[in-house]
């Protein structure tokens, strides 16, 4: 807690002295000692749907899937991962994916905000799935005008990569070296057919299931690198196992941008097996990350890692975010609404300390209304 007060303190230090709420940006106008606008922005990307559903043993309905995702879309979040082509033999939950983007293509959910949906595609089989799909709706989505419209969603495929050799054998049944050969393709196609955008993936960068903490930032930085030259945009650094620890995130960070890697091609994906990763967030911010991933209710897991919690909840991303003083656009109380009617409906215990929190002030509030005033 005592590194997120510091981290506070250097944000707001630096930040233009405003009017109102605390949230509001400083205008254009602003002189050149005085750190700009966009520093405080906050791009948080929705995995719920996909990563946050993909490991749960019973079988969701695709009814309840676009519902969770037209709920999601209310909340101000803009960028919702909604599924994954890849073979339902071992993802079933994933299986009904193609009915969830031809849904998002042909009944978008209502928005104030353009939105983007992002679909798994590990391979050609895959990716080929999803274009069949696009096919019949070449025009109900935005391509050369990426990001979205906001009468047309843009999409976005994911290719997932391993920063060791044991968990890429065990997610991809490849090495590192022929699962990047095989997403130089897959990028490549995704780019040329239909101007898509591209996310790369890069599995327990901070710790492995397998090897344990002995995971070498410079192979993750050879990774990225690797997967951004093919072409990807954006490169998202996975702690699966939630084994990171604040000096590790650092040193990591520090080798990414040793390597050229710039902060804006960076998200961060924190998962909270071990309770460090709003303390990690907190490091990459401080780094000057501005793009990280959450689950609602803090949903998620990963088959492929062993005792692996859920994704870092949206809920309590984005309360402390807006303690640091920092914009992410979303409704905090939209957003715990959503996490809490979700893990009721698949019957599982709502993971956000944050979420539990307002739903109790909640009750207290309605129990006994003048002693909350």
């Amino acid at each position: 807690m005592a590194r997120y007060a510091l981290l506070s303190r250097r944000l707001l230090a630096s930040r233009p002295r405003m009017h109102g709420t605390a949230r509001t940006f400083a205008t254009a106008t602003a002189p050149d000692q005085q750190r700009p606008s966009s520093d405080y922005r906050v791009k948080l990307v929705e995995v719920g749907p996909r990563d946050g559903l993909q490991n749960e043993k019973n079988s969701i309905p695709l009814a309840t899937k676009l519902d969770l995702i037209d709920r999601l879309a209310k909340t101000g979040l803009t960028t919702i991962e909604a599924g994954s082509f890849v073979s339902p033999k071992w993802v079933p939950q994933m299986e009904n994916s193609s009915e969830i983007l031809q849904h998002l293509l042909t009944k978008p959910p209502s928005s104030p905000h353009p939105l983007t949906f992002s679909f798994l595609a590990p391979n050609l089989k895959g990716l080929n799935n999803a274009f069949s799909v696009l096919s019949q709706h070449p025009t109900a989505f935005a391509t050369e005008s990426f990001p979205a419209q906001p009468t047309k969603p843009a999409l976005e495929i994911a290719v997932f990569a391993s920063a060791t050799e044991s968990f890429s054998q065990r997610n991809l049944n490849a090495s590192i070296a022929a699962s990047l050969a095989g997403f130089r393709q897959v990028i490549q196609a995704a780019k040329d057919t239909h101007s898509l955008r591209v996310r790369g993936y890069i599995s327990v960068v901070l710790g492995c299931p397998f090897e344990g903490y002995d995971v070498s930032p410079h192979r993750v930085a050879e990774v990225a690198t690797a997967l951004l030259e093919m072409g990807a945009d954006e490169i998202a650094l996975g702690d699966t196992t939630g084994m990171g620890t604040a000096p590790r995130t650092k040193e990591l960070l520090a080798c990414l941008a040793a390597a050229g890697v710039r902060n804006e091609d960076v998200a961060m994906h924190f998962h909270d097996t071990y309770g460090q990763a709003l303390v990690n967030t907190a490091v990459a911010l401080e780094h000057g990350i501005r793009t990280f991933d959450c689950s609602v209710g803090g949903l998620g897991g990963c088959p492929y890692s062993p005792g692996a919690t859920g994704n870092v909840a949206t809920e309590d991303m984005v309360y402390f975010m807006e303690t640091l003083g920092m914009d992410t656009g979303v409704d905090l109380d939209a957003v715990v609404d959503v996490g809490e009617w979700i893990t009721r409906e698949i019957g599982k215990g709502n993971a956000s300390t944050v979420g539990k929190a307002v739903l109790g002030a909640r009750r207290r509030a309605e129990a006994d209304p003048a002693k909350e005033k």
